[in-house]
């Protein structure tokens, strides 16, 4: 599984970041998130998915 944020769509309201830490960061900017590690197994990356208001994340 790969995840993916589309950077278009990301807000940067950090839902992803507050859910899994784990697998998501903020940019050095602060505005928008980042994948910390795209090849994560952790449990709590389909929380971020359905966490995420602007829908911007995927997995693959």
């Amino acid at each position: 599984m790969a995840i993916v944020i589309d950077d278009d769509a990301c807000m940067g309201c950090e839902a992803c970041v507050e859910t899994c830490p784990d697998a998501f960061e903020m940019n050095s900017d602060g505005d928008k998130a980042i994948v910390k590690d795209a090849d994560t197994e952790a449990d709590c990356v389909d929380e971020a998915v359905d966490a995420c208001p602007a829908e911007a994340i995927s997995k693959s």
